[in-house]
């Protein structure tokens, strides 16, 4: 059975909210890095807990094997937030984010594209079905 979402879609909503903060402020023109302080800045003023760059090691059988993931952020030990700057949003993007979900098995991510006119057009949200029904 499916965790109740409300929670998660509470956090999630806080951190949109920071990055729409954010894209307001600095607009879409600067690279990755200067977002990534922002935001880690604007969740804070929000009271949200979150690590950078956490690393997660890949379980294979039940085997630590030594190939680690890192992910920009997480937020709440709950979602996965992945930071890009680009024209387009491609299906490696996405992949990525699904990919880290899943080795840190956290239930939901946020992949936000800062290279766009309008903050809410570089929002995709994701579930991690297998994380949530762990819960």
């Amino acid at each position: 059975m499916l965790a109740d979402l409300g929670p998660i879609n509470a956090i999630t909503s806080r951190i949109i909210k920071c990055a729409i903060e954010v894209h307001r402020r600095l607009g879409p023109g600067l690279l990755e890095n200067a977002y990534h302080a922002c935001l880690c800045h604007e969740m804070g003023l929000e009271g949200l807990a979150f690590n950078r760059e956490c690393a997660f090691p890949v379980i294979y059988r039940g085997v630590a094997v030594g190939c680690v993931y890192k992910l920009d952020l997480l937020v709440e030990d709950v979602a996965v937030v992945e930071l890009k700057c680009v024209e387009i949003v491609l299906p490696v993007h996405r992949a990525q984010l699904l990919t880290v979900m899943k080795v840190a098995n956290k239930p939901v991510g946020l992949l936000l594209n800062f290279k766009v006119p309008v903050m809410k057009d570089g929002i995709i949200r994701m579930l991690n079905k297998s994380a949530l029904e762990k819960q």
